[in-house]
């Protein structure tokens, strides 16, 4: 595709967590690997009041904090640092744009803004944007999550945004979607013509999606006691997760194609109906226990108070098409869980007759494991012959075929995710950024399960820290004959 890379990039919440953690050094290594357009600008905003040096020396330790060894080079971080400037601006005050507008001059050479604040304030924000002239043709915008909490709250998000910024530059980020490995399940299918023939109901028997974390609250308590697993994790990057393993082949890889096919997905997803949610969901909230040999707190103990948030969430879903009819998908995601792990688990159907049936064991189905992290690997499970002369008929074991990404691309940087989007950002690339029906496709599934969680009184179940969760999601998969993948 054209790409059109601007001039300016303005990232609000620049002083914030994630653009010391994530956006400073990501685009440090962009600027590093020569990739950054010549002469682009970096301006930081925030509500702190600082100069262009303070954001400067901000942004410098920072890096010294979260950069890699290998990855630093004083000279090139003294060129990133030079492209820093900095405006202070409140969103909620649309006084303090006219400054930011001044900050950063003509736009004509296009202006790319990363929005990182509260989704309270994107109406604020984009409204303040517009009335200083830095809403037009030759400006997109970058929206991280969350986009609302509901259906009804992300399509009044939606709305103001749209106000100023039409779909095509506009720029809903997932980070999942930035992953070398996420990016390529379209590569491993769509890349090699032995997986098409079997990839539907009459090859796969079942698809399991695991993003398991070891980590409790931590310092996200405020949000995630209004969010809860649901919410953080399934809304979006599970169910973007499940979208690029079941859509259809698109015709070209580009921002419409692919985000068409997987639109379709999300409309196919089996809405459930409220007597339906307890038998295909189940939901959990950590306890006590103990993570990587140490003991830690439950969640209403790091809280500080009871609370019926879930930390955990399984769920059985369907997708209702062709390719997919009587398939079932299963997501789980948790918080203080057994590993951290986030893994694709495609279970094959067993063959339809086995010629080594009483003289070899039992045939295990085949199975595709996508690991995204902490590893990153390809991992396809066959059977194969035992070694020996068989004189009591030939013996079949259960053997692995590795792809190891970091060790088949040992000569290539593992690049943080959200250096892709970022660049994509820039250059004009929607690709791997989320529209806006696939946003609220997704919250129509959402919300008809927590409808049902307040129908039936739905409360989660507690469960230890350093488990894989209640004991209700083995029950879950074993009623349809199905283990969870957790070795």
């Amino acid at each position: 595709m054209q790409r059109t890379p601007v001039g300016k990039l303005l990232l609000f919440g620049a002083t914030g967590d994630l653009a010391q953690r994530m956006l400073l050094p990501s685009l440090y290594g962009l600027h590093a690997d020569g990739l950054l357009p010549e002469g682009l600008t970096i301006t930081g905003s925030a509500r702190s009041d600082m100069d262009d040096a303070g954001y400067r020396e901000f942004a410098g330790k920072a890096l010294d904090e979260f950069l890699t060894e290998d990855r630093r080079d004083e000279g090139a971080l003294a060129g990133f640092l030079d492209r820093l400037f900095y405006q202070s601006v409140d969103l909620s005050n649309p006084d303090t744009f006219p400054a930011l507008a001044e900050k950063l001059g003509d736009v004509s050479g296009g202006l790319a803004i990363y929005l990182s604040t509260a989704p309270s304030l994107f109406e604020a924000a984009i409204t303040g944007l517009a009335q200083v002239g830095l809403a037009g043709e030759t400006v997109r915008i970058g929206l991280e999550k969350p986009l609302g909490y509901d259906l009804a709250s992300s399509q009044e998000i939606n709305d103001a945004v749209a106000v100023a910024f039409p779909e095509e530059r506009t720029y809903r980020i997932d980070h999942y979607l930035g992953k070398e490995t996420v990016q390529n399940i379209l590569a491993l299918r769509f890349g090699n013509s032995f997986f098409e023939p079997v990839w539907n109901a009459r090859g796969i028997d079942n698809v399991q999606i695991t993003i398991a974390e070891t980590v409790g609250l931590e310092e996200r308590a405020g949000y995630y006691e209004t969010a809860g697993a649901m919410r953080d994790m399934v809304q979006n990057h599970i169910l973007q997760l499940l979208a690029l393993v079941a859509m259809e082949p698109p015709a070209k890889f580009d921002g419409n194609d692919v985000r068409d096919e997987k639109s379709k997905v999300f409309r196919s997803l089996r809405i459930m109906k409220p007597e339906e949610v307890p038998q295909n969901v189940v939901t959990g909230q950590y306890g006590d226990g103990a993570v990587k040999g140490e003991f830690v707190k439950s969640y209403a103990d790091e809280l500080g108070k009871p609370s019926s948030t879930e930390t955990f969430v399984a769920i059985k879903a369907h997708i209702d098409n062709w390719r997919w009819q009587g398939v079932p998908f299963y997501l789980r995601t948790g918080k203080r869980m057994a590993t951290r792990r986030s893994e694709i688990a495609i279970q094959f159907k067993a063959v339809p007759h086995s010629m080594f049936a009483g003289r070899g064991g039992l045939l295990q189905p085949n199975m595709l494991i996508i690991r995204l992290q902490p590893e990153e690997y390809v991992q396809l499970l066959v059977m194969a012959k035992e070694p020996g002369l068989d004189r009591d008929g030939v013996r079949l074991r259960e053997v692995p075929l590795n792809l190891s990404m970091d060790a088949e691309f040992a000569g290539s940087r593992r690049r943080i995710a959200y250096e892709r989007l970022l660049l994509d950002l820039i250059e004009g690339d929607q690709t791997l950024f989320v529209r806006r029906d696939e946003v609220e496709a997704q919250w129509r599934f959402i919300d008809a399960i927590r409808a049902g969680w307040t129908a039936n009184d739905q409360k989660p179940k507690h469960y230890p820290s350093g488990s894989w969760g209640p004991s209700a999601a083995i029950g879950l998969t074993e009623r349809g004959g199905v283990t969870w993948q957790d070795d």
